[in-house]
């Protein structure tokens, strides 16, 4: 589904990402987990467009994406609810989820039904049919993140990149968002997902790689890298370590 191999990325000339490589399965949630600066959201960025990538191959569905734009990319079926939440602050909950259709609106993917579709947003995340009038910036920071990530699904992606859904959340509102990833697992949508929580990622995921310092230094089943004595060490020995 999603194929990235020899991966190089850089911001200016500090060299971020060296010769990643990763596979993401249709229908499987793949986690990449790491310390903060491993290059984490870098990966995302590459892979989504907004950062141009020195050199390797990013193709989906064996169409190559490396070095495209995002809206090109969005066309492909890859979206990206990314770090920071970065919803539209001054649109309303309703219009931040119709900007994530624009390119069904536009016929650069298939439409379907959009009305349908933020229905089943609003099914997902109840709080956000509450606030569907309501202005982006003024939601809570839970209700931010669950927004980016329906704005994200109502471009019906073949495959979804989450870039730290839990992050700065209330412990009670990161397990409602893990029990939401859960649920879209079931649903059979293809997700990376980028998390500081390794341990709640790994119990979400399928697979797992561990990023250090640009560099994948293991991956392999989620419930192998579990109970792998290094990963678990570094990364799984509470909230505090997988920061």
């Amino acid at each position: 589904m999603l194929e990235v191999k020899n991966l190089v990325a850089s911001y200016g000339k500090v060299q971020v990402l060296h010769d990643i490589s990763l596979h993401v399965p249709e229908g499987k949630v793949v986690a990449l987990i790491g310390s903060n600066g491993a290059g984490k959201t870098t990966t995302l960025r590459a892979i989504s467009g907004m950062l141009i990538p020195e050199s390797g191959s990013i193709t989906l569905d064996g169409q190559s994406i490396g070095g495209l734009p995002s809206y090109e990319i969005t066309r492909f079926g890859l979206a990206h609810s990314p770090e920071g939440r970065k919803v539209f602050p001054t649109q309303s909950v309703r219009d931040n989820l119709l900007l994530g259709a624009y390119p069904r609106l536009t016929g650069a993917r298939e439409r379907g039904d959009v009305e349908a579709d933020i229905e089943h947003m609003y099914d997902l995340f109840p709080r956000l049919r509450e606030r569907k009038d309501q202005l982006a910036g003024t939601l809570s920071g839970g209700e931010q993140q669950m927004l980016a990530m329906g704005r994200a699904l109502m471009l019906r992606p073949r495959v979804l990149l989450l870039d730290e859904p839990s992050m700065g959340l209330a412990p009670r509102l990161v397990q409602e968002v893990f029990s939401i990833i859960a649920r879209l697992k079931r649903d059979n949508i293809t997700m990376l997902l980028v998390e500081q929580f390794a341990a709640a990622a790994l119990e979400v995921a399928d697979y797992g790689y561990v990023l250090e310092n640009g560099r994948i230094s293991v991956s392999g089943e989620a419930a192998m890298l579990k109970n792998d004595k290094a990963v678990r060490d570094a990364y799984l020995g509470g909230a505090s370590s997988s920061h």
